[in-house]
């Protein structure tokens, strides 16, 4: 059992479904589960058929549930900025730190951020709240910005660190003569507050890069787009070492489904043989399409029993 499993891919090809699936499975194995959307557009009520908020709610015995709401984290995000750098700076200029707080609010990236640090959050309690998380994601472009973070803003972070100390240096100078300036300086809390960040994305990116305790499934549908966008993202996610385990092939139009649908179907047998043998590095899982949408548990039961070894 891994204790961080994701599963990702383009839009609408059934990753909540298979990440729901998967988590009842390990729930009904006794294993306290978190199953937890960053999908902004959620779905994982409508799945369990059963209402989910930003706040985890017990789905079942040993299964919680959790939707990610990226502006109430943006939200809690700026405002933990805001009452950190308002301690730090000189009351003179406190109305244009908030105004400038207020616009990062805005600004592109800011949601990712805070969602990033709801990771870190859900990252931590595994092991005490839960034994296991896993995680239904966005689609394929915003995740993989998302679990790249810790590389990328480890290392900008890294540059403010620096950038912070030779301006200390200089206050040092100026503080030869000024004695609580000097014990200022001796506690800066900016180098705090910058350190403990870059602790944080330290650790995510220890637990992103872990084999022993993390994987990451795809679930594509046998088109064009979803196999070569899948190679794109499994290619990119080995790059940065986060482990790629299984491909879940979904949507399958079973043999003798009519005429209607017998070119599609033929059209799917060519990539599946595709995927089968670009993917042949970890397990390929085969779901056909279903009747009806996948909704509440036993329909949930019957596809974690077709994902077998993925699910324990």
């Amino acid at each position: 059992m891994k204790r961080f499993t994701f599963f990702g891919g383009k839009g609408g090809t059934g990753k909540t479904s298979c990440a729901a699936s998967c988590s009842l499975s390990l729930a009904e194995q006794g294993v306290r589960t978190l199953v937890v959307s960053t999908d902004p557009a959620h779905s994982l009520a409508d799945t369990f058929d059963r209402p989910i908020g930003y706040e985890p709610v017990l789905l079942r015995p040993n299964l919680w549930g959790l939707e990610i709401d990226a502006e109430v984290e943006a939200k809690k995000y700026t405002d933990s900025i805001m009452k950190k750098m308002l301690h730090l700076v000189s009351a003179t200029i406190v109305d244009e730190i908030k105004r400038q707080i207020e616009l990062a609010y805005l600004s592109p990236g800011a949601e990712e951020a805070a969602i990033f640090d709801k990771f870190i959050e859900l990252m931590e309690s595994a092991g005490k709240d839960y034994d296991a998380i896993v995680f239904d994601t966005a689609p394929t472009g915003h995740t993989l910005r998302l679990l790249t973070l810790p590389r990328v803003l480890g290392v900008w972070i890294d540059h403010l660190i620096e950038k912070r100390q030779k301006a200390r240096k200089l206050m040092e100078v100026a503080a030869r003569y000024d004695r609580a300036l000097a014990e200022q300086i001796a506690q800066d809390p900016v180098i705090e507050v910058l350190t403990a960040r870059r602790d944080k994305f330290s650790l995510a990116g220890k637990i992103l890069t872990d084999t022993e305790n993390t994987v990451f499934h795809f679930v594509l549908n046998p088109e064009k787009l979803a196999v070569l966008e899948t190679g794109r993202a499994v290619d990119l996610l080995k790059k940065y070492g986060i482990p790629v385990g299984g491909m879940i092939v979904n949507k399958i139009i079973p043999a003798g489904a009519g005429t209607f649908l017998e070119k599609k179907r033929l059209s799917q047998e060519k990539y599946l043989r595709e995927i089968r043998e670009r993917f042949a590095e970890g397990p390929v899982i085969e779901l056909p399409m279903l009747e009806e949408d996948v909704q509440g548990m036993d329909q949930l039961r019957i596809i974690s029993e077709k994902m077998g070894a993925l699910c324990s």
